[in-house]
Parts: structure tokens; sequence; C-alpha cells
């Protein structure tokens, strides 16, 4: 994978895919970083175990990395493109986790239950997807408030001092998009 030089503005997810497709690490880097947590939370609702949603997370990752030299970003964000890519890996993998328990002659495995539970899959599937359509539908300084507050762990301050704005707008803004979200939620189950 080829380098690049330093960068001094932040750049949106169609730059950082480009970017990322042609080969740079430090873009790929960023795409990894800024929506790693979304990836796994949601692996981790379908596949239902923290061992195996950080591998679904991983592969999903390197999927990715394979397929984006093709790959044209519909929207503003890549995370549905992730977010269906880790449906893919998920299923994948309870696929492979139950022929590999169908193939297992030892009668204790018989016995294991099945921790993994279809309707719920859908459920979440289903949950991810319409949460990932409500951010989608933010304006821009709400998407980027939710992304540096709950998929990167910023501060409200730190928000703040990388967008330009008060502290302030961060927390009521903030808040007034996980109401939206809970409302989603409430919907959904």
């Amino acid at each position: 994978m080829a380098e690049d030089g330093p960068h001094d503005a932040p750049q949106g997810d169609a730059a950082l895919a480009a970017l990322a497709a042609g080969g740079s690490e430090r873009a790929f880097r960023a795409i990894y970083r800024a929506y790693v947590r979304p990836v796994y939370w949601l692996a981790h609702g379908l596949v239902g175990n923290p061992a195996d949603a950080e591998e679904v997370a991983q592969e999903t990752f390197l999927v990715a990395w394979r397929k984006l030299p093709g790959f044209e970003l519909a929207g503003d964000s890549l995370l549905p493109w992730l977010a269906t890519i880790c449906r893919y890996q998920s299923a994948n993998r309870i696929r492979r986790q139950r022929r590999d328990r169908d193939h297992t002659a030892a009668p204790a495995d018989e016995s294991l239950p099945d921790t993994v539970d279809v309707e719920q899959q859908v459920v979440d599937a289903e949950l991810a997807e319409a949460i990932l359509r409500e951010v989608a539908g933010l304006g821009e300084l709400d998407r980027e408030i939710f992304r540096l507050c709950a998929t990167e762990g910023y501060a409200y301050q730190a928000a703040a001092e990388q967008l330009g704005v008060a502290h302030g707008v961060v927390r009521n803004r903030l808040s007034r998009i996980r109401t939206r979200l809970r409302t989603v939620v409430k919907e959904s189950t």
C-alpha cells in the first residue's frame, strides 16, 4: 500500500474513499477510525458475542479495502456500504459456525445452545438500517457532531473545537440527535 504526504484539512468520505482506492493507507486508516465502532456494534448485534464481532469488524474492513478500487460512493457516508458488508460477513460467520457445529460428531457439541436468533438478527439489522437512514437524513453539521461524539468518542468541547462551533451547540444538537434516534429505536422494537 502506498503512503501519501501529510494532510492539513479533514476530508469527506468521498475524498477518503478515492485516496484509499488509490492505495493510501492514511486515508484508509481515517475511514477505519471513523467507522470501526459502529461496524463493531452492528456485528455484535448480529453475531452475539465480542470475539466474533471483533473478527467480523476486521473482515468487514478487509473486504472494504479490497473493494474500494471499484467502489463509487452513492451518498455522503461510507457507513451504509460498510454496514452491508458487515451484514454479509456476519451471515457468513454464522453459517460457518453452524456448518462446523453440524459436522462435529462429538455428542457434547450437539447439546450446545444455539446462540444465534435469526429473528433477532433481522430486527437488529432493520434497526441498524433505520438508525443509518436517520443519521443520513441529518444536516451536515449534525452528522459531523454525531460522527465525532457518538462514533469517535470526542468530548463536547473537543468536537466543538474540531467543528469551529460553541460547546453548547454540540451539546444541544447531540441531545436532539439522541432523542431522534431513541424514537427510531422505540418505533423499530
